[in-house]
């Protein structure tokens, strides 16, 4: 069984791959104003959306997914979870890439000894332990998150508008598979992928917003030194999901990035 993809649009070919627990739609906010200018493949991820019962429990299963429903060659753009998955397409099939982009992407999502720009381990295992019992509080907790920092909540209308539209594109694709999003997770507490960022050869962008509660700046930052084709881009006072609360930014970037 293959993953959901989406197409829309003309021109070069541009893929999507969105975070933990949502799906395709979420991308719905940019997708008419990217469709113009590229052929939009928006990608289910194994275990959500309309791809509910594919089972993929590694980063290289995941790629090995993303790969048999990619066109021969493509710009890819990777959010969160996504961009763990990108950065291990680009190692295994750089071939297949033109440019990479990684939104909000850090290469170990877990704090540890020798690497302080992580969240703590705790974090995840909350979200794993409710996962099972209370998956719609869990999400909207998970949503809350991306979009912008308890202590920088002053535009309470626009944050809570964002959040609707992360809570309807969840729906609008189709619940994710449990299992699945908790071999997720799994993911996320255990990959490290600083050893390997080095070896991307791909032209890569990395954005990332200065208020992000779950991907920290100085991660972002790290990847765009590390990556050796990297540039970077942030957007400010934008969270974890800048493609919605600073829209036009975000496209600027993409289209300064994929069209030089």
């Amino acid at each position: 069984m293959s993953v959901f993809v989406s197409t829309h649009g003309r021109g070069p070919d541009l893929a999507l791959l969105h975070g933990w627990g949502l799906n395709g739609a979420v991308w719905q906010n940019i997708r008419d104003a990217l469709a113009e200018n590229f052929t939009l493949h928006l990608i289910d991820l194994p275990g959500h959306g309309r791809s509910a019962d594919v089972k993929a429990t590694t980063l290289d299963a995941m790629s090995e997914a993303i790969n048999q429903v990619l066109p021969a060659k493509t710009h890819l753009l990777g959010w969160s979870l996504g961009g763990q998955i990108a950065m291990k397409f680009a190692l295994r099939y750089p071939e297949k890439i033109d440019k990479l982009i990684l939104l909000a992407t850090t290469p170990q999502f877990v704090a540890g000894d020798d690497w302080p720009h992580g969240m703590k381990s705790g974090v995840l295992a909350d979200f794993a332990s409710r996962l099972s019992t209370h998956y719609a509080a869990t999400i909207k907790n998970f949503l809350a998150l991306q979009v912008l920092r308890p202590e920088h909540n002053e535009r309470h209308d626009n944050i809570r508008q964002t959040i609707r539209q992360l809570q309807k594109s969840v729906l609008a694709g189709g619940a994710p598979n449990l299992e699945n999003l908790m071999h997720c997770l799994e993911i996320l507490a255990e990959t490290n992928l600083r050893p390997m960022a080095r070896h991307i050869s791909t032209p890569t962008l990395v954005v990332q917003g200065d208020h992000d509660a779950l991907t920290p700046e100085a991660a972002a930052r790290w990847l765009a030194v590390a990556i050796p084709a990297a540039e970077y881009a942030m957007i400010e006072h934008a969270a974890h999901a800048p493609f919605l609360s600073h829209r036009a930014a975000f496209i600027k970037h993409i289209h300064a990035f994929l069209k030089s």
